[in-house]
């Protein structure tokens, strides 16, 4: 007897509660990837700093993506691997709406690092430091997986009841 496996991606509206994902249409995942592709070709300041700390596999011989699509979220920066996404909240950014991301995404077993831009910019060694610490820490993908599904099943009892 397998588990099912949960993973970030494009589900249905009526298969998203089903299988605990995201409910994100075709049509939204499209604009999602095209935004994804405008800010890689016109990165912020703290984004192009960041990326050249973190391409090539510079940091802990793991790679990371720039401004990958998990879900219904765009995140900054990605390290599939690991589970992890990095985030750059820019000046003024509404922090509910950062939750509320955040919360989404950890919810599925991704770790989410989030920085102010201004932190990038001005102590971006630290910045650097936390995502190292993040990706040497040791981690399972089938236990985040495991998790994930608990986390989905107790959601829907809930739901239900």
């Amino acid at each position: 007897m397998t588990a099912e496996r949960k993973t970030l991606g494009i589900s249905t509206a009526s298969s998203a509660k089903q299988r605990g994902g995201f409910a994100l249409t075709g049509a939204r995942y499209e604009k999602l990837k095209e935004r994804a592709r405008d800010q890689r070709r016109s990165p912020t300041l703290a984004q192009a700093a960041l990326w050249a700390q973190l391409s090539g596999s510079k940091l802990g011989g793991v790679k990371f993506t720039r401004q990958f699509v998990l879900g219904s979220a765009l995140v900054d920066f990605a390290c599939p691997s690991r589970w992890i996404a990095v985030a750059i909240s820019p000046e003024g950014a509404n922090p509910q709406v950062d939750e509320l991301q955040d919360k989404k995404l950890t919810d599925v077993g991704v770790r989410v690092l989030r920085f102010a831009e201004a932190q990038v910019l001005e102590d971006i060694e630290t910045v650097v430091k936390a995502i190292g610490a993040e990706v040497n820490k040791p981690f399972d993908k089938r236990t985040a997986r495991r998790n994930a599904g608990q986390l989905f099943a107790q959601g829907e009892q809930g739901a239900e009841g």
